[in-house]
């Protein structure tokens, strides 16, 4: 087929290219490729859940209410009490196609033009084309390995436009770093959002994968409920990736004006996953523990060898990625993966996916079987001495 002749939107052609896709493509297209890139469970999805998703397959097949079916959102809003002292009901829920849409929902619903989202970089990937899809502005602070990627709430005030910013973005466990938020900085950030009258959306992802800490929703704080949107998915901790399913809980009136966007995004998320999300809530805790103890298995391994490689690593308390420095190597890390890609057929994330405070770094995935890492490691070792 020909180019296209149509128009394309301005908004579209000034979004960055997903370098991530292009490596992976080479990486799918080139035999005997090891790929530390992808931020998926490796681990298929829980064998009961398997099951009920084959028996309910001829039932789950009409649209579900845009906010959600109200037996999930019911059951959701037991899990937040138990788990993450988050008091709501089903009005304070949304069911969303994975917690990513369902912060694209949030962001459209809060943001006019030119306003502002005040957010740490490195960062997860999609934050910033997401808020400039809806030509909302991102304002970065830096985060630094120095403080073990930890967030200096003075950081944070020094960016704040008391006209534009309306929103503070935090990720806990962080994805590109694995940093867990301390009580403490979350009730500093709670303290500046209260001071500043801004909204919170604390996108928690990776919320059952935490190693040697705690993990705190900045949403259980005193008086935090008028403040916080805590976003978070069913992906990681169940292995659910293709059954895109998560949700969000925050004030009402808010999750009200998302559910009206919601309806012209996606209308509503699949009953399927719904249904499958419902039983996800109610198996036993060995699934997600397993999987959370061979991932700390393999963090321990690869962090290590990182170090001892030569590339300095901060233990990450969460997730499953290590973030690596490689400024002493290359000062361009897109141009550093693909190299490493090409000589060693290993598949890496170049830091500046991260936002630019990620340049200079590279980040690893260790959701892949530790026999697969360990070779990884000894490619990455090879390449690194050869280029000293």
């Amino acid at each position: 087929m020909g180019d296209i002749m149509g128009h394309i939107s301005e908004r579209e052609l000034e979004l960055p290219e997903a370098v991530i896709g292009e490596l992976l493509q080479i990486a799918e297209e080139q035999k005997g490729v090891i790929s530390l890139s992808v931020g998926e469970p490796d681990f298929i999805t829980p064998k009961p859940l398997l099951e009920y998703t084959k028996k309910i397959v001829n039932i789950g097949t009409h649209y579900s209410p845009t906010e959600g079916r109200i037996e999930l959102r019911e059951a959701i809003c037991k899990k937040l009490k138990k788990e993450n002292r988050i008091d709501c009901s089903p009005k304070n829920i949304i069911v969303t196609c994975g917690s990513q849409q369902g912060l694209f929902s949030a962001l459209a619903t809060t943001l006019d033009v030119t306003e502002q989202v005040v957010l740490p970089s490195p960062c997860y990937l999609a934050y910033i084309p997401q808020i400039e899809l809806i030509n909302a502005v991102p304002v970065l602070y830096k985060i630094k390995e120095d403080d073990n990627w930890n967030i200096n709430p003075d950081n944070i005030r020094k960016v704040i436009d008391k006209k534009k910013t309306k929103v503070l973005l935090i990720n806990t466990p962080s994805n590109p770093t694995g940093n867990v938020l301390s009580k403490k900085i979350l009730e500093e950030i709670a303290n500046i959002a209260v001071e500043n009258d801004l909204w919170i959306f604390s996108d928690e992802a990776y919320e059952k994968l935490i190693y040697d800490k705690k993990h705190v929703s900045i949403g259980s704080l005193n008086g935090m409920d008028k403040y916080v949107v805590t976003f978070q998915t069913f992906s990681k901790s169940y292995a659910m990736c293709g059954y895109r399913l998560g949700y969000a809980c925050g004030p009402e009136k808010l999750i009200k004006a998302m559910v009206k966007v919601n309806h012209y995004i996606t209308l509503a998320a699949p009953t399927i996953s719904q249904l499958v999300g419902i039983k996800a809530l109610q198996i036993s805790n060995k699934y997600t523990n397993t999987m959370k103890n061979e991932y700390n298995r393999r963090r321990k391994y690869i962090v290590k060898k990182l170090n001892e490689i030569g590339l300095n690593t901060v233990m990450p308390n969460g997730a499953f990625y290590a973030f690596s420095n490689i400024k002493h190597l290359s000062k361009d890390s897109y141009k550093f993966a693909r190299t490493l890609l090409n000589k060693a057929k290993l598949a890496v994330v170049p830091g500046r996916e991260f936002g630019r405070y990620g340049e200079g770094y590279i980040r690893f995935s260790y959701a892949t079987e530790l026999s697969k890492i360990k070779i990884a490691m000894d490619r990455l070792e090879k390449f690194v001495n050869k280029i000293k």
